[in-house]
């Protein structure tokens, strides 16, 4: 009998895995500190205007011994062009207005004239004579329950000064929320208008994104949680050194990767929480494990499928299409994780952005295919060969990876659901929930398949063997030390016996 998961239905799979990658695809690297080398201002409506940045902030805590939550302008300049400057006196007041904006997420319809029911962002004339706004600035709507926010800090140039600098102030955060940073101005004469400097956002507890927070606490409890599995597999690797199997070491390299990558994580947010600022080191060493422990979980997975030291004793002439793939497979990864926690993928193009994403979702795929057309063989040799114990642990581990696949399909719909109702982060505290899946979802197959290749004194059960006589069961025993079906009624048995064979 032929395992149903074939052809077509791998192809499908496997497309659809890839093209939800490709839609859920990480959107770049948080920061606590922005920084602003010369960028421009773009038009919208009657104003001009740049991202200053965008984050979860929570409220300071007065009764807690937390620092406050703020956003700080750092030595942040406004340079106009010679042009713009050359149309002023040298002596006149107030040449420009640059005005920095900051709002909370849910006071977004305050900014603008659409409670005066017009397109219009900045002030016009007409709106000024009914002493709606300033003529020059742009629209605020006060919030009645915190009259001072949407915030407002308004910058001039004088006479033809070309630069001007905000006054370095700090802005307190009293109110939790998703708050965005505009710095904007309504003068077309100010058109090229470039900005320089930086800001720095802080929450209470440290300066990682609030969205970013909880993510550190996950590390540390995904550290213990791989010290807890590492130790179990030690003790049980340590009784039945003299039996141990090659492919128990590929596990034991999988859970010490896994290991090392979260406690790099961990320490890599801590140092990021404390400084405002990614330490490229850690950050470095964190990446690279990330990738090589996703290599080797594949390349584990799919050796496992392939029947490798229980139909296979050696993987043979497919080994270097194997090695190819796990190495393509880590340079693609490396390369996609260390844009998303080293630079800024937003500051890249969308194709450029596709480019990074598409390979890795495309390998997976590969992957995808590759084990289950290989456990489809698999199974299908046990059978012929009236392998049962085998059969039936392989059988185990088919239906694991196809719920954990299909889990995986369900997963990614809410990501997009997720993405497609939230554009602009108002859910930021459940966010970090994303990302934390993923590692609990690769903890629990590892953990899976550190239960059904449990070393063992008697490995027999999962270990290659030559094909047996017809007619006779290759092994009649268990498969992880607990009881196997023998032959003819197949009746269950509590020991590993002397083989049986002829």
């Amino acid at each position: 009998m032929r395992h149903p998961l074939r052809g077509g239905a791998l192809a499908g799979l496997a497309a659809l895995l890839a093209l939800a990658l490709v839609a859920i695809a990480p959107r770049g690297a948080d920061a606590s500190i922005h920084e602003y080398a010369g960028g421009g201002f773009a038009p919208r409506a009657n104003s001009f205007f740049f991202h200053g940045g965008s984050e979860g902030l929570y409220a300071s805590d007065p009764s807690s011994n937390s620092s406050a939550s703020f956003i700080r302008f750092d030595s942040v300049v406004f340079r106009r062009t010679q042009e713009s400057a050359s149309k002023h006196e040298e002596m006149q007041q107030k040449t420009g207005l640059v005005e920095a904006i900051i709002v909370e997420i849910q006071d977004r319809d305050k900014i603008g004239g659409s409670y005066l029911h017009t397109d219009a962002i900045c002030c016009t004339p007409e709106l000024d004579k009914e002493k709606s706004c300033k003529v020059g600035e742009v629209i605020i709507r006060p919030n009645p329950d915190n009259p001072e926010w949407p915030k407002r800090i308004q910058t001039f140039f004088d006479g033809k000064n070309e630069e001007t600098s905000m006054v370095t102030q700090t802005v307190s955060i009293n109110k939790t929320g998703m708050y965005y940073l505009y710095f904007m101005f309504c003068d077309p004469q100010l058109k090229g208008l470039k900005i320089t400097g930086r800001t720095v956002w802080r929450n209470p507890q440290g300066y990682l994104p609030g969205k970013m927070a909880p993510m550190m606490t996950f590390y540390g409890f995904m550290s213990l949680a791989y010290l807890a599995l590492g130790l179990l597999w030690f003790i049980q690797f340590v009784r039945s050194w003299k039996d141990i199997l090659q492919l128990h070491y590929h596990i034991t390299a999988v859970i010490a990767l896994g290991m090392c990558e979260m406690a790099f994580w961990y320490f890599e947010y801590a140092n990021f929480n404390a400084t405002g600022t990614r330490p490229m080191g850690i950050t470095l060493w964190a990446v690279t494990f990330t990738a090589v422990k996703k290599t080797l979980s594949r390349l584990l997975l799919l050796v496992v499928s392939m029947g490798y030291g229980v139909v296979l004793p050696t993987l043979g002439g497919i080994t270097s299409r194997v090695a190819a793939l796990g190495v393509t497979y880590f340079v693609a990864s490396e390369a996609l994780e260390l844009v998303e926690n080293l630079g800024n993928i937003n500051d890249f193009s969308g194709k450029t952005r596709l480019f990074l994403v598409l390979p890795v979702a495309i390998l997976d795929a590969t992957f995808i295919i590759w084990m289950f057309s290989s456990l489809s063989r698999t199974l299908e040799k046990l059978q012929l060969r009236r392998s049962m114990a085998k059969l039936e642990l392989y059988r185990k581990f088919t239906n694991s990876l196809a719920v954990s696949v299909l889990i995986s399909i369900a997963w990614i719909g809410y990501e997009l659901y997720f993405n497609a109702t939230d554009p602009l982060s108002e859910l930021w505290r459940r966010a970090w929930v994303i990302p934390a899946f993923w590692n609990v979802l690769s903890y629990a197959l590892l953990g899976i398949i550190c239960i059904l290749w449990s070393p063992s004194r008697n490995p027999t059960g999962f270990a290659y063997s030559e094909e047996a006589v017809d007619g006779v069961d290759e092994e009649g025993l268990s498969l992880v030390g607990s009881a196997v079906k023998g032959t003819g009624d197949m009746v269950n048995m509590h020991a590993f016996p002397e083989d049986k064979r002829a």
